[in-house]
Parts: C-alpha cells; sequence; structure tokens
C-alpha cells in the first residue's frame, strides 16, 4: 500500500497533567503516515482523487489548538480517529510529540498505529 507522510506539523495547545501546564499553550509535533492508494490521482492528476494532506491538516490544527488533554496518548488517539473516520484512512502511523517535556530530553513521544493493511 502506498502511503501519504505528514512531517513535522507543529501546534501549539494546552497539554499536560501539572497546574502550570493547564495554564499555558505548548507545542506539540505530529508526524503522520497513512495508507493511501495513489495511482488513481498518479494517473488523473486531479485532487480529488487523493488523500487531501492540506485539509488533514487544517482539521487536525482545528482540533489540536482547540483541545485541552492531559495526556499525549488520548490527544494522538483523538487525532487518529479523526483522520481515519473523516478522511477515510484505512490504517495510519501517528508519532506525537511533546519537545522539551523532560528536562534533559530534546523530545518525549508516543507511536500509535490504527487500522490494518490489506
Amino acid at each position: 500500500m502506498d502511503r501519504i507522510l505528514i512531517e513535522g506539523l507543529e501546534v501549539r495547545t494546552v497539554i499536560g497533567i501539572f497546574d502550570w501546564e493547564r495554564e499555558i499553550r505548548q507545542i506539540v509535533r505530529l508526524d503522520m503516515e497513512m495508507a493511501w492508494d495513489v495511482r488513481r490521482a498518479a494517473a488523473s492528476d486531479d485532487i480529488a482523487d487523493t488523500l487531501d494532506y492540506k485539509a488533514v491538516s487544517k482539521r487536525l490544527i482545528a482540533f489540536v489548538e482547540g483541545s485541552s488533554f492531559g495526556l499525549i496518548e488520548a490527544l494522538a488517539e483523538h487525532c487518529a480517529a479523526i483522520v481515519m473516520q473523516e478522511f477515510n484512512v484505512v490504517w495510519m502511523r501517528l508519532k506525537l510529540s511533546k519537545p522539551g517535556a523532560v528536562r534533559g530530553s530534546e523530545n518525549v513521544a508516543v507511536v500509535i498505529e490504527r487500522g490494518c493493511l490489506d
């Protein structure tokens, strides 16, 4: 199966379990790999025949900006559900990162895979 990727999508949101985290907006970064057969779009050269990665990005930006989760695991699960349900993606891998969440580390992240590849 072919795959469409969106990498390094950064969004500011309320995320975290500590009181101070509930009062600020922090950056989260999304990296997505989505199964999509690109042959039809390759033949037609028409956006209507592919997964519109701009539409996916805009939808997730709006959702994440308006959200307020304690855990990156919960945010990742909701983002994957949106992509799969609203854009008819049958399989995806999503990495959701929270840069600087742990002192001394560059990044913490969760990676989830949902759906199945046929």
